[in-house]
Order: C-alpha cells, then sequence, then structure tokens
C-alpha cells in the first residue's frame, strides 16, 4: 500500500487532505474523510468563530480521527477563530490566504501540526522557520483562492527549497495527479474540487450539479486587482466581475463590494446565475458522485496502478 511520511506525522492511512472550502467543509464531510483514512478539513472561511467551535465540537462526537480546522486569515474573524482552535487543542491546523506567523507560537506550544498553504518559494521558507509541520504548495489550477504558478512548476521548486514535508494542491482529481504530485517530491496531496460531488458533503445540489456538468474550460480566474484572486466556475457573476475588474471607473472599493456575500449565495443558495461558484480546473474530470470513502480508496488504488506500471518506460 502507498505510504508515505505524511502517513506517520499525521497517523493516517491515506497522505490526502480534503481542501477547506468555504461553507462547504463542515464536520459532515470532514469526519467522512478522517474517517476514510485522510485528514477531514473544517473551513472556517469568513464565519464567525462561534460557528467554528460548533463544527469542532460536532466533528469531535462523529470521529475519534486526526482532524484539522482551516483558518482563512484575510477574513476579519481570522483572530477569533485561530484562539478557538487553539482553546479546543485542534491538532491539525492549515491556514491560507496570508501569513500565520503571529499565531504559530500560540498554535505549536500545545503540539498542533501548523500546515500553511503556499503558493510560492518564499513564503514556503519563511513558514519552514517559523515551525511549520508542513507546507501545502498550491498551484494556480486550483478553486478557491489562488496564485500564479501552476502545481507542476510550484511542487519541485519548493520541494527543493525546504526540508519539512511539502502536500501539492491544485489540478489534482484522480490517482494520475496523486502519482504526478510524488514524482514532483511531494510526500501527499490536498484535493478540493473532487470533494464537492462527495454524497457526505451537504453544498447546494446546483453546485454539485455545475461541477458534474464542467468541462476543461468552463473555469475562470478572476480577482487579482484586488488582491484576492480566486479560480471559479463560469456564470453571470464571474463574467460580470471580471467586466468591472477591467474598467478603470470601478473602484477597487465597488469591485470588492460587489464580491461581498457570493459564496454563500453558491453554497448554502445554489444561485446559479449570482452565486460565486468556486472549482478547479480538474472540474472536468469529475463526473459523478460518491461516498468520501470511494473517492479516497478509488484515487489511492489507481495511483498504486499507475506508479508500480513506471517499469515500463525503461529497460
Amino acid at each position: 500500500m502507498l505510504k508515505t511520511v505524511l502517513c506517520d506525522l499525521l497517523d493516517i492511512k491515506y497522505p490526502i487532505f480534503q481542501g477547506g472550502m468555504a461553507w462547504i467543509s463542515d464536520a459532515e464531510l470532514a469526519s467522512a474523510v478522517s474517517d476514510a483514512g485522510g485528514i477531514g478539513i473544517i473551513a472556517a472561511g469568513n464565519s464567525p468563530a462561534e460557528h467554528v467551535l460548533n463544527e469542532i465540537k460536532k466533528i469531535k462526537k462523529m470521529t475519534d480521527r486526526p482532524f484539522g480546522v482551516n483558518v482563512m486569515l484575510m477574513s476579519r474573524y481570522a483572530h477569533e477563530v485561530a484562539q478557538v482552535a487553539a482553546d479546543e487543542k485542534v491538532k491539525i491546523i492549515v491556514t491560507g490566504a496570508g501569513n500565520p506567523a503571529k499565531h504559530m507560537k500560540m498554535w505549536t506550544e500545545y503540539g498542533a501540526k501548523v500546515i500553511p498553504v503556499v503558493p510560492s518559494v518564499a513564503l514556503a521558507k519563511l513558514m519552514e522557520r517559523c515551525g511549520a509541520s508542513a507546507v501545502i504548495a498550491e498551484g494556480g489550477e486550483a478553486g478557491g483562492h489562488v496564485g500564479d504558478i501552476t502545481t507542476m512548476a510550484l511542487v519541485p521548486q519548493v520541494c527543493d527549497a525546504v526540508k519539512i514535508p511539502v502536500i501539492a494542491a491544485g489540478g489534482i482529481g484522480d490517482g494520475r495527479g496523486i502519482a504526478a504530485a510524488l514524482m514532483l517530491g511531494a510526500c501527499g496531496v490536498q484535493v478540493g474540487t473532487r470533494f464537492l460531488t462527495a454524497m457526505e458533503c451537504v453544498v447546494h445540489e446546483n453546485y454539485k450539479n455545475m461541477v458534474l456538468k464542467a468541462k476543461d474550460i468552463d473555469t475562470l480566474f478572476a480577482g487579482k486587482r484586488v488582491g484576492h484572486p480566486i479560480r471559479a466556475l463560469k456564470n453571470n457573476f464571474v463574467r460580470e466581475y471580471l467586466k468591472k475588474e477591467y474598467d478603470s471607473s470601478v473602484s477597487d472599493e465597488e469591485l470588492l463590494k460587489f464580491g461581498e456575500g457570493r459564496f454563500k449565495l453558491a453554497a448554502v443558495d445554489g444561485d446559479i446565475k449570482e452565486g460565486c461558484f468556486l472549482a478547479g480546473q480538474i472540474a472536468g474530470i469529475v463526473n459523478r458522485e460518491q461516498s468520501a470513502k470511494e473517492i479516497i480508496e478509488e484515487m489511492f488504488a489507481q495511483a498504486e496502478e499507475i506508479l508500480n506500471g513506471a517499469k515500463k518506460f525503461y529497460e
């Protein structure tokens, strides 16, 4: 069976993280992934600390397996969520959309493993110096908040730059992606878009259907102008946002205001026209609904088959 240093570090069967997706990655999905042998992640997103606390308490009753909390550092509630995670002694802290250095000591003092999402070599090296247990090198193919560099280019450069384990994210949706990530030097993967169609994922049915119907060219990259670039499925809102983004008569404040509340409109309300449906470029290969357990086992069976068959490429 495929095993890496990440399995020993976190006491898991499969070296896979379920991505922290705002308004989507709750205790139900996270516990299913953890029970299946990976690391389920509760996403704080832009939710108040009380909501995150409730999800932490809920997952502790649902599974005895390791789980994590994703703290989105650009949220107005980030400090309070960081404190809640510490108070609850959450053992795995994943951070995104920023630099978590000011919170690191609070988490590491009680033994938490802090694993930041990084879009660059420079941030990966800084996180290693700050005491991170691992980093998630996320390429621009991913859904949600992303950077410019692709996974293929970013992962090996981060692996060369740091000594801590590197987890690859962005554009990974099946066993081929896992095998490729391992060959690039990663010791595990983070997957988001594929889990949007998990049976345990309580995202609105319209969201699931949009992912299932998506083709390879059905995502757009927007938001770079205001410093918060995202990747989302094409719809009326994203197209209108892009028009405003390239319109110099629209201020940054107006642009930010226009985007407020759109993630919830998509994930909770299922508003096909006006919601922002975050998803990665890999959505085109996600074509059926499965349990989290089936998703993980299928992906790793395929990865093992590919890696075991690599001998065919040399004599």
